[in-house]
């Protein structure tokens, strides 16, 4: 269960043109810090600074998710935005993520603004990326539009990457969608891996692949949890089936 949130004086503030991020840290302590002090708070730890109401009619549907890159259950506002945090989770440059991390609380040349990211990413290099997600329907909107802009100028600021998105591409969701079902540890099916491994040392078609064992259900499973965790590489942009050529990826350098 997460901390309970604590509520704190929040600064009064009149200055102009001035950009504060509005959190909830990982003890649910809320704080408020000016853009220029922010840059080095890990975002990614912190409680997300709105919960997601459910109540009959709603246009969206909430729920969970649980993210293999950095075990953790994130809750979502709509089925699109659980699909990017899928295609996230799978993402190799990705180290975790986080939903609804902060509120942006600025103002500019067209007045007072706040805004609630959707998703704070942290990659593996240490960068970030912040994702807006969007139904395609409302992108266009002047509105929205508007807030882009102003959060595309704030993560400028900041040294991070913004990005609004929409669906994703259909096949790549396609593939993700799938093997995200296979996603969580092998536990007594790890030895099976090994195997698989080395039997992909060079390319070939999941077919040939299991061609060793007569109903291959469980060895089909660590194949296809090893083509998420990037162990066993194919080509993203094809769709995937028993044809499909797979290959292990390159042993890390620092191994023995």
């Amino acid at each position: 269960m997460s901390p309970r949130k604590t509520q704190t004086l929040r600064p009064v503030r009149h200055a102009s043109r001035q950009l504060y991020l509005h959190y909830y840290d990982a003890g649910g302590i809320e704080r408020l810090l000016p853009a220029d002090q922010a840059r080095e708070v890990r975002f990614e730890t912190c409680q997300p600074a709105r919960d997601f109401p459910t109540y009959p009619g709603q246009e969206h549907t909430p729920g969970s998710y649980w993210a293999a890159s950095s075990d953790t259950v994130l809750d979502y506002e709509s089925f699109l935005e659980a699909r990017w945090m899928k295609i996230l989770d799978f993402d190799e440059k990705v180290d975790c993520f986080a939903a609804q991390p902060f509120i942006f609380e600025g103002v500019d040349a067209d007045g007072t603004w706040t805004h609630y990211p959707d998703l704070f990413v942290r990659r593996t290099d240490g960068s970030v990326l912040l994702l807006d997600v969007k139904n395609p329907e409302q992108i266009g909107k002047p509105k929205v539009r508007l807030q882009a802009a102003r959060t595309a100028s704030a993560c400028r600021q900041l040294g991070w990457d913004y990005t609004m998105v929409g669906e994703p591409d259909a096949q790549l969701w396609a593939t993700v969608e799938w093997l995200a079902g296979y996603r969580r540890p092998l536990n007594a099916a790890a030895p099976v891996a090994h195997v698989l491994l080395f039997r992909a040392q060079q390319p070939l078609s999941i077919a040939e692949l299991l061609s060793l064992w007569p109903e291959p259900d469980i060895e089909r499973a660590v194949t296809y949890h090893l083509m998420w965790h990037h162990r066993l590489l194919f080509d993203l942009t094809r769709p995937l089936r028993d044809h499909t050529q797979v290959w292990a990826a390159p042993a890390p350098e620092h191994a023995a």
